[in-house]
């Protein structure tokens, strides 16, 4: 991995509250997260699904790739990748994607009120590597095909309509997207080691049918102010939308993405970033960066997929490090929640935590295999602070 110099530039943002939480609100800016103790604890043996877990927590298997789901006669897909669970009546559903060419799509899985499966489906067929995505506030689910040129795809997750092809989008190696419901756009990140970070305005709220694809525009440093800007032509043919407009700041590497408290929080696995946007101010900085952590004694490398519980903590993917889910407080402290044991050849991916935000669930894209076929979805059930 070629790791880009660091100069920390002035700094310019709002406290270490920004991760959504209602600790520190209005505090002086505090430094990218460094290790700590986390809120739970250390982390325990391995459990009998090889998962290294804090007292009081406990997890279990859900699906395996090219295996009917218990309980239904589905047969979960491979490479399970991005997911985002939603609220159906007294229970819920988690959707995930399947990160494979051809084929690719989404499958469901439907919980009980007390978390026991009860179907299984599929939600999207026949698109192109879908890696990660986002929920919208109006229940559906976007899929994101992570190729060149590829598309978003807005499902159904109740498995009762067919899938959509949002072109207004944009066309480009997308990654994941995150919904914000004040400013009323979608924030999209792209897997280029010189990709963007767009956002998406629907021509009205709740339709994504049209609107205008836009670009954060900014300086070189790791902290400053930004602006947006129209993509000309977001088909990206015959030039690509990250080359369209000058002065478009370039990620390397986008991937995850979450929008809470008029914050949005994407990674970039080029060189092991956490960023924030403040959306109030307009102002970006860094929330995380592994080379900023003295000694090299970094516990979240491999950055990836991201989501945030109710008690504005952030829980960040691995994809390779040490296969763990870290997770960052509100005061900027970052430590290990969870590991997966004996399973270095694969990636954490699809971090979604139940409405009631008592469980958490989550996928090895190749499990013990190391292969796509060998995908496990597993839940974490435990003390979940509010």
């Amino acid at each position: 991995m070629e790791r880009r110099g660091f100069l920390r530039g002035a700094v310019i943002g709002t406290s270490a509250a920004a991760f959504g939480g209602s600790l520190m609100r209005g505090a002086a800016y505090a430094a990218p997260a460094q290790p700590g103790a986390g809120p739970y604890g250390a982390l325990g043996s391995a459990d009998a699904n090889g998962i290294m877990l804090p007292a009081g927590f406990t997890s279990r298997v859900i699906a395996r790739s090219g295996q009917t789901v218990p309980g239904t006669s589905y047969t979960w897909h491979n490479a399970p990748d991005g997911g985002a669970c939603f609220a159906d009546g007294t229970g819920w559903i988690y959707v995930s994607n399947s990160e494979i060419n051809p084929s690719g799509g989404a499958s469901a899985v439907r919980f009980s009120s007390a978390g026991a499966v009860t179907g299984a489906y599929r939600v999207l067929a026949n698109t192109r590597q879908n890696c990660a995505g986002g929920k919208t506030p109006w229940n559906t689910w976007l899929s994101c095909e992570e190729v060149s040129l590829g598309y978003v795809y807005e499902t159904d997750p109740y498995g009762v309509n067919a899938a959509v092809r949002r072109d207004a989008m944009g066309r480009f190696k997308h990654e994941a997207a995150a919904a914000d419901p004040v400013r009323k756009v979608v924030y999209l990140t792209e897997d280029e080691t010189d990709g963007c970070f767009y956002r998406f305005v629907p021509t009205t709220w709740g339709s994504l049918a049209s609107g205008t694809l836009q670009v954060l525009k900014a300086g070189t440093a790791t902290s400053g102010s930004f602006t947006w800007q129209n993509v000309p032509d977001p088909d990206g043919s015959p030039t690509t939308t990250r080359t369209q407009v000058s002065g478009a700041k370039k990620f390397s590497g986008g991937e995850g993405c979450h929008y809470a408290d008029d914050k949005v929080w994407f990674t970039t696995k080029g060189d092991n970033r956490l960023w924030q946007l403040n959306l109030t101010n307009n102002t970006y900085e860094l929330a995380y960066d592994d080379s900023l952590v003295p000694g090299g004694a970094a516990p979240l490398t491999g950055v990836d997929n991201v989501t945030g519980a109710s008690s504005g903590d952030l829980y960040v993917a691995e994809d390779g490090g040490n296969m763990e889910i870290c997770l960052i407080t509100p005061d900027d402290t970052v430590a290990p929640f969870l590991r997966i044991t004996g399973q270095s050849g694969s990636e954490i991916t699809g971090p979604a935590f139940s409405p009631d935000g008592t469980r958490l669930y989550f996928s090895s894209q190749r499990g013990t295999s190391g292969s796509s076929s060998g995908g496990i979805t597993y839940e974490v059930t435990g003390p979940f602070r509010a």
